[in-house]
């Protein structure tokens, strides 16, 4: 089989699939390999993770060495703060597009933005409701714990046991990795109190290490791949607004200073950098 390159704009096939041999070559990147080393150039996934997706698509049972009492309770606390994040990422979402103040304040904030429907769907932007328990309600009747809830980054406990949403009346920005799945948020304020911070973040978690991570490299990878180049702008609205004009292979520090491990994350994908920080 012959096709237009997925690492490189190229108007001309110089791609290769060769089934019987159970390899592809591209002679425009040089790139080659089988199917496993396919998934990890264009997806950016590990080896591991990459052998776990296609055992998963063609339904291969993967057997892994049997884990120690210690690293199972690891990985099933890492899961359920994933699945956590997820459901608040969907109240979010919920509250924006199906809730009286989600559409008159948040959805309208974004439209004034001149963010188009679909961009705000392919991002997962969402609103919080002015309420001090919303999603802490939400989460205990689907049998979440507090204690999870504070984990992930999602709620605030003070001395004297009270208990409030760390997001409140606010838009919501969710923070993807690699694979898509939501980590953390970033939310911004729509009220004129200057005492209250125009942004807040999720705090640094199990899953969220902030110097780690570059807002909108899930949905900029494959386009930075093929374009070689990225380019790295400061803030959230910055990456949405060029992704919607067609520049897709964008994206932000969050307003952190660049980091070594964020250079390393691009460097994964390009070594070419296009900086556009504000001033």
């Amino acid at each position: 089989y012959k096709a237009l390159s997925p690492f490189t704009n190229e108007k001309t096939p110089s791609f290769y699939v060769v089934p019987s041999k159970g390899i592809f070559k591209d002679f425009s990147s040089g790139k080659g390999g089988d199917s496993i080393t396919f998934l990890m150039e264009v997806d950016g996934l590990s080896y591991v993770e990459a052998l776990k997706f296609l055992a998963q698509r063609y339904g291969i049972e993967v057997v892994e060495e049997e884990q120690t009492d210690e690293q199972q309770e690891a990985q099933n606390k890492r899961e359920s703060l994933f699945i956590l994040l997820g459901f608040a990422k969907d109240r979010f979402v919920d509250l924006l597009w199906n809730h009286e103040e989600g559409k008159s304040i948040g959805l309208s904030y974004f439209k004034e933005r001149g963010f188009t429907d679909e961009s705000v769907k392919e991002f997962e932007l969402g609103y919080t409701i002015d309420s001090w328990d919303d999603l802490l309600k939400q989460a205990e009747k689907k049998g979440y714990k507090k204690e999870l809830l504070e984990e992930a980054g999602l709620v605030i406990s003070k001395e004297g046991g009270k208990v409030y949403d760390r997001f409140r009346n606010r838009v919501i920005f969710p923070i993807h990795n690699i694979s898509g799945k939501v980590v953390a948020f970033g939310a911004r304020t729509l009220s004129k109190d200057k005492k209250q911070p125009k942004y807040i973040n999720s705090p640094e978690t199990e899953l969220y290490n902030k110097s780690r991570v570059l807002y909108g490299l899930y949905q900029a990878k494959q386009e930075v791949r093929k374009e070689d180049n990225i380019y790295l702008v400061e803030g959230y609205t910055d990456v949405i607004s060029m992704h919607q004009t067609g520049v897709k292979n964008v994206v932000s520090s969050s307003g952190t200073a660049l980091t070594e491990d964020q250079i390393k994350l691009i460097r994964r994908y390009t070594e070419n950098v296009t900086v556009i920080f504000d001033g």
